[in-house]
């Protein structure tokens, strides 16, 4: 178990929760003053109302929820969208509507998941020549359809 700190920037906030026992992510939902609209392929950022700490060796990745998408053809742009162990700004999600009509975001309402991940952090080598492999320099498609 990690411990994750969230903090309000509002009493009104909903903190984010896990929406069943076996979800591993948690939902994250709108905190606007009034309703925004999306038209077809806009973007917005929304903002959530909340402030995080990570903890070191941990990242947050914010991600779709699969239902909106699938209802609304809204997601997340930037997906997964990271957010690194010692960002402390306001977490905002931004969505985008792939949807061929407006698609309207309420306060409260659930837009996208946060998941917990470790981090591993690479050492950096640099090297003349690289081993060679089965694949090669084989690029997109070239391991089958």
């Amino acid at each position: 178990m990690v411990s994750v700190k969230f903090l309000k920037t509002d009493p009104r906030v909903i903190l984010p929760r896990y929406e069943s026992e076996g979800a591993s992510g948690m939902d994250l939902r709108a905190f606007i003053n009034s309703d925004i609209s999306i038209p077809p392929l806009g973007r917005v950022k929304i903002p959530t109302g909340l402030k995080i700490e990570i903890p070191c060796g941990m990242e947050a990745q914010v991600r779709p929820r699969s239902g909106l998408a699938l209802k609304t053809g809204l997601t997340v742009l930037n997906t997964p969208g990271t957010i690194d162990s010692d960002y402390r700004g306001d977490l905002e999600i931004i969505l985008i509507n792939l949807s061929g009509s407006d698609v309207t975001i309420k306060d409260g309402e659930r837009i996208a998941q946060l998941v917990i991940a470790p981090v591993c952090r690479a050492e950096i080598t640099e090297t003349d020549v690289l081993s060679p492999s089965g694949r090669g320099s084989g690029g997109f498609g070239s391991t089958g359809v």
